[in-house]
């Protein structure tokens, strides 16, 4: 059977027995890894922040044909703005009477397409220097315009036309207006995805088609990949 301990043992049991509730008011038990404290106001890395343009650049079907394509756009939508009349349709922003301009509303993220290169490719793909008009396509509804979201969307705009007017970049004065968004209203849902569900109509042939060509000749590297 095992010894009895010494009484020397047994003394320095009872020493670090007594001495336990000492040590550890002092710091000096077992030291155990403290919790992380969340910082405040940090941002996760992985958090997705998505901005909106609003541009009118003559008859939305050819813009969207050519935004839709674009990675880091995540929802176009071809609507009207800049007008009076609540609701309009797409009968009464053809009169010209409403104020209204054919336009997309674009969702993108800002890290994979900036803004000011979301700008240089909508200046690209239509005639900002005819005033209210693109093409075949005449009338207040047709104009060129940037409806800006927020005070450095509309630094950004006035920017880009001054780089291009300064680069010579048109032979006529650019005429886009750059003005305060206030209200979009989506058009009737025939209009949306138009090219690519009538890709045989002869406006899409003749208009629209080209331009999609261009986008795929100049900026292969800004397509989105095939579905």
């Amino acid at each position: 059977m095992p010894s009895s301990p010494s009484l020397a043992s047994r003394r320095r049991a009872c020493v670090a027995r007594a001495l336990i509730p000492t040590l550890l008011a002092i710091g000096a038990g077992p030291s155990w890894p403290a919790a992380a404290t969340p910082l405040k106001g940090r941002v996760a890395m992985t958090e997705h922040r998505s901005e909106t343009a609003t541009l009118a650049g003559g008859c939305f079907w050819c813009l969207e044909a050519v935004f839709e394509r674009l990675k880091g756009v995540e929802r176009v939508v071809s609507g009207y703005s800049g007008g009076t009349v609540p609701n309009p349709t797409y009968e009464q922003v053809s009169t010209g009477t409403t104020g209204h301009a054919e336009c997309l509303q674009v969702t993108f993220d800002p890290a994979a397409l900036p803004y000011r290169d979301l700008l240089r490719i909508f200046f690209a793909f239509h005639d900002p220097t005819t005033m209210n008009r693109q093409g075949p396509d005449v009338g207040t509804q047709y104009r060129s315009a940037i409806f800006w979201h927020d005070p450095v969307q509309q630094a950004t705009a006035r920017q880009v036309i001054a780089e291009l007017t300064k680069d010579g970049v048109f032979d006529a004065t650019i005429v886009t207006e750059v003005a305060p968004f206030t209200v979009f209203h989506a058009a009737e849902e025939h209009h949306q995805g138009y090219y690519d569900r009538n890709q045989a109509q002869p406006y899409c042939r003749v208009v629209i088609a080209p331009k999609v060509a261009k986008l795929r000749r100049l900026y292969a590297d800004r397509l989105k990949a095939p579905e």
